[in-house]
């Protein structure tokens, strides 16, 4: 597999090391944890993900800080 372009969520400050960071791998995306690059990251479904994304931004989850 080459090597993923990890981008960082939009909700996390720029020069914060403490969020999710997403890339895209094929027909799944990769998540892993920004604090921990260097530890597995997994991965979901395109589906899955869009799924997700679309709940957070039409409220039906809840993002706490």
């Amino acid at each position: 597999m080459p090597e993923l372009k990890w981008i960082k969520s939009s909700h996390s400050e720029a020069s914060a090391n403490n969020c999710v960071e997403m890339a895209e791998a094929g027909p799944l995306i990769a998540l892993r944890d920004s604090k921990h690059p260097e530890l597995p990251w997994a991965t979901v479904s395109r589906a899955a993900w869009t799924e997700f994304t679309g709940a957070l931004g039409s409220g039906l989850l809840r993002t706490e800080s």
